[in-house]
């Protein structure tokens, strides 16, 4: 298996050097600067998670002075087109496609005074990611108030101050499109694992930004902020009983009608929404699970195949699950079940973060083969496989963080995660010795 493992790598690696150039965008419509999109059906649209897994494989990928020069010149271009939509009050949207009306749809709904869901915490991941790889944040000093102020829109609109958790607005375009957690569930009632746990990173993000550009203080103060989130994440959504990490519902409170019930109050601060999605494992992304934690996650959860484990990685919902649904769908796109290679790499380098190699090298050994046996027998990449068979499920020639089976070849290998220039070993990263689960027999 070891030299088919070779050959799949190697022709994805040829096969993905020599597409890489679709992605990368010139200036069009409103976006006044180059930028990466993710392929396929996508093409013309800029997205703010989307775009940074690209960045993530690409500036891994790069081999030539120039490889490196191009990717960064789409790299920075991403954060200026972001930067350039940004509103007076911080708010950035999460996506900026072309048309005929004369700004971002997301735009126009948020000046006519509806709070919608905004960028997504990779912004700073993203500018820390450019900066560390080029060793210089000069480029971007010019934004250091407009982050200030994008961080003070999260939390004005979307922070939960009673548990410490941050919330959607709503369900429209939450990066898993039909996450059963926050799918047609009320407004700002979801603290969603997704949306914290990636946050605790863009908060380190934040705090290496703000000290390569010399404020000792801001950095302390958004370090702070990631502890605190980190505590808040094992507090309220990690389950002791299911040994997980669940997103909750935050929207605790009596419903006072006639006498009854006034001025009674909710004893708890939020209420765990038990449908195990991959989310769960995002913690050991962000280095907010502690040790016994990620020992679950890792020997437990991620083997299970009752539940995630699959012969072709990590199912995006767990298989017991009764929305479990492996369908091909497209606006939401279907993340209910089906593998997705972005899921494969965040579990993978989750679990090397905290020293479970033989777990991680298991979905290393997936991914090459699924998308080794898609290029082998289409001619390309697609955007979700089947679970059950690896049969790609739909949009063919999608690559953006297809990309990222390369950052696994070469990370297995020996070669650094550029996840280090996003926390440069911030404290708040929990990386100990595997150890045992409490209770558990491994």
């Amino acid at each position: 298996m070891e030299e088919i493992h070779a050959q799949y790598a190697a022709s994805l690696r040829s096969y993905i050097r020599g597409q890489v150039h679709v992605i990368l965008k010139e200036p069009a419509h409103y976006l006044k600067h180059p930028f990466v999109d993710p392929g396929s059906i996508y093409d013309g649209n800029l997205w703010d998670w989307d775009s940074f897994w690209a960045v993530y494989a690409l500036l891994n990928l790069a081999e030539t002075q120039e490889e490196h020069e191009l990717y960064l010149r789409h790299a920075k271009g991403n954060i200026h087109n972001f930067m350039d939509h940004q509103l007076e009050d911080g708010y950035i949207p999460m996506m900026i496609a072309k048309g005929d009306s004369p700004e971002p749809y997301l735009i126009e709904k948020h000046k006519q005074g509806e709070i919608l869901n905004m960028h997504k915490p990779f912004l700073c991941q993203q500018i820390a990611l450019i900066g560390g790889v080029c060793g210089d944040f000069e480029w971007m000093r010019g934004y250091a108030d407009a982050l200030e102020a994008y961080f003070a829109c999260y939390d004005r609109h979307y922070y939960h101050a009673s548990t410490g958790l941050y919330v959607w607005a709503d369900d429209v375009m939450i990066g898993m499109d039909n996450d059963p957690a926050t799918f047609g569930r009320p407004r700002f009632s979801t603290a969603n694992t997704f949306l914290n746990a990636f946050m605790v990173s863009e908060l380190l993000a934040m705090e290496v930004i703000a000290g390569k550009l010399g404020d000792k203080n801001r950095a302390a103060y958004y370090h702070a902020k990631a502890e605190a989130l980190g505590e808040a994440i094992r507090t309220e959504c990690w389950d002791p009983r299911d040994r997980f990490f669940y997103s909750v519902d935050v929207d605790i409170r009596t419903r006072p009608y006639d006498w009854f019930h006034k001025g009674l109050g909710v004893f708890w601060k939020s209420a765990p929404i038990k449908i195990r999605a991959w989310s769960g494992f995002i913690p050991l992304w962000s280095g907010a699970a502690d040790a016994d934690q990620a020992a679950f996650l890792a020997r437990v959860h991620a083997v299970d195949r009752n539940t995630f484990s699959d012969p072709f990685g990590i199912r995006s919902l767990a298989r017991d699950e009764k929305m479990y649904d492996i369908s091909a769908t497209n606006n939401p796109s279907n993340w209910l079940g089906p593998i997705w290679i972005v899921v494969n790499y965040v579990v993978f380098r989750g679990l090397m973060n905290y020293g479970y190699r033989e777990e991680a090298g298991t979905i290393h050994r997936q991914t090459l083969e699924l998308l080794g046996s898609d290029l082998e027998k289409t001619g390309t990449l697609h955007e979700y496989y089947d679970p059950d068979t690896g049969r790609p499920v739909m949009n063919g020639g999608f690559l953006n963080w297809n990309l990222l089976v390369l950052n696994m070849v070469d990370e297995w290998s020996g070669k650094e995660p550029l996840s280090r220039h996003i926390t440069e070993d911030s404290g708040v990263i929990q990386r100990n010795i595997p150890v045992s689960p409490k209770g558990v027999s491994l």
